[in-house]
This record gives C-alpha cells, sequence and structure tokens, in this order.
C-alpha cells in the first residue's frame, strides 16, 4: 500500500533540500549504532549516508522497485556492502525484521500517511530496547517548494503526539532541520 502522495519531486532537486549528515547528527545516528531501518528509503539519500556511519547493516524499504533500484546503484557505487535492500509493502506487511534488532529506525517524510501509528508501531517493534527514533517531516508551511498537501501534512504536535501514544518516550520534541523540515527524536523505553 502506497502511502499518500507527498509531491516528491526529481533526484536532483530532491537532494537541494537536505544536508544528509546533518539531519542523521542532528536526529541522534550515531555512529556506534549498529542496525537501521530506513522505511521509504527512496532515492536512497539518507541510507547510502547513514551505512558509511553506522558499524552493521542499513536495512532500506521501498515499495517502488525504481526506488530500490537507485539505491542499489548508489550502494554499488560507493561500495557499501552494509545496505540491506527490500521491496516492500511495508504499511501492509511490516519489515520482516526480527523484534528487537535494529539501533535506529527512520521515519523521515512519511507520516502524512492515513495510519502514522502503523508505521511507528512497526518501528518499535523492531527497535531494541533504548533504541532511537528519528521522524523527520516538512515544515507546516505552504510556501515550502514540495511537500504532502497541507491538508495531510501533520504539524510537530501531531507527531510528537502519535509517537507518545505508540509507546515512545520523546527525547526531543523539536529539532529544527532548516530550510524545509523539522525533526523530533524518540526512544524506546526498556520493557516496551
Amino acid at each position: 500500500m502506497k502511502t499518500r502522495e507527498s509531491g516528491m519531486p526529481e533526484e536532483g532537486m530532491w537532494h537541494t533540500f537536505f544536508d544528509t549528515a546533518q539531519v542523521l547528527s542532528a536526529l541522534g545516528l550515531q555512529s556506534v549504532m549498529s542496525d537501521v531501518a530506513d522505511f521509504g528509503c527512496g532515492y536512497g539519500t539518507f541510507t547510502i549516508p547513514a551505512a558509511r556511519i553506522v558499524r552493521g547493516s542499513v536495512h532500506a524499504f521501498d515499495i517502488e522497485e525504481d526506488m530500490i533500484a537507485a539505491t542499489r546503484e548508489k550502494a554499488v557505487l560507493f561500495n557499501l556492502a552494509n545496505v540491506r535492500l527490500n521491496r516492500r509493502d511495508f504499511v501492509a506487511e511490516g519489515t520482516g525484521l526480527p523484534g528487537a534488532s535494529v539501533d535506529y529506525a527512520m521515519l523521515f517524510n512519511i507520516l502524512h500517511m492515513e495510519n502514522p501509528e502503523i508505521l511507528l508501531a512497526e518501528a518499535l517493534r523492531i527497535l531494541r530496547d533504548g533504541g532511537i527514533l528519528g521522524i523527520m517531516h516538512w515544515n507546516y508551511d505552504p510556501e515550502t517548494p514540495r511537500g504532502p498537501p497541507m491538508a495531510i501534512r501533520p504539524k510537530p504536535e501531531q507527531c510528537a503526539k502519535w509517537t507518545e501514544e505508540a509507546g515512545f518516550l520523546i527525547v526531543k520534541r523539536f529539532v529544527a532541520l532548516p530550510p524545509y523540515h523539522y525533526g523530533i527524536i524518540a526512544k524506546k523505553g526498556q520493557n516496551r
């Protein structure tokens, strides 16, 4: 099940919206972490930099074959043997990863879907105790150059509320990710 359309532009434009290393650092990804899950990897925008940072594998999920192919091409180009690509309907089927198997989960530009609690529950399931969830989304501002329509674009407080309702502990309620995004850092508490 594809999530609601977010207005993702062509790849050349997409990369101009982020400083990927800064985003990953600001949202708590650290080199001491092992395995990572990227929900909706798209062009590999964050998968590839994450694979360069962590010591374990980055499990990249997308429903679109062309997005998997784009990410695969970059992993090969940069000789990254720790990228695990999964063409999968992770909304309907979950990730297929074992429970408590990753240190970090990325929900970047995806919580505008109809039932965001599905992805938050799956992230909670696959994270180890103490694991970190990084959330990034478009600012709630109609002047952003792209992003989902305002009618379905979540505000930071909505994302934080959904995250807490899913059972996460909020570590940082708002992280500014200029020029067009914000983030949230959450943690899986013990025995969740």
